[in-house]
């Protein structure tokens, strides 16, 4: 075996093991996640959260879930930062989105583009970051899809690059 094969072969087995146990990758995979627990836990704070129409509770199947949070690091650019709630409400979805237009207005939020059909996005800036609430009603993608019983699902969220910036965010993302 070559002497420089050896080498990439000796690197290979240091760097990669390391890379994986620390969750890095050897691609750039954009911002990081790790710090990040102030500012989720300051996006989960975010009273929006916790004011749903009258009437709405956690799904049947969601007891006591509250607010989650998480970061996506898998991109390029800053990791995203996310805190969300899911709610089941016995009313319409037009319900929904004039209860949450009407408290993101009092609560200092901007009327932003609907990330999809029939959903809601509004923006603002808190303490120098730049946050993303959304209301909307795809909830197909958790695990258990949440039981709404006899009424609707829906979540709410709020997100924000982990640097805090505007760059590229809108109420796609």
């Amino acid at each position: 075996m070559p002497p420089a094969f050896r080498r990439t072969a000796l690197a290979v087995a240091v760097v990669l093991p390391a890379a994986l146990l620390t969750g890095c990758s050897l691609v750039g995979s954009g911002g990081s996640c790790d710090g990040s627990g102030a500012a989720r836990k300051d996006l989960a704070a975010q009273k929006v959260l916790s004011s749903p129409p009258e009437g709405a509770s956690d799904p049947a199947n969601y007891r006591d879930a509250g607010v989650s949070t998480g970061c996506d690091d898998d991109s390029a650019g800053p990791a995203w930062l996310h805190a969300g709630r899911v709610y089941a409400f016995p009313g319409t979805r037009q319900a929904v989105i004039d209860h949450y237009t009407r408290i993101a207005a009092a609560q200092g939020w901007h009327t932003g583009p609907a990330p999809q059909a029939g959903a809601a996005c509004w923006t603002r800036t808190d303490d120098g970051r730049y946050l993303v609430l959304d209301v909307g009603f795809h909830l197909d993608a958790w695990s258990p899809v949440p039981d709404p019983g006899k009424g609707i699902g829906y979540e709410v969220t709020v997100g924000s690059h982990a640097d805090g910036s505007r760059d590229g965010v809108s109420c796609t993302d």
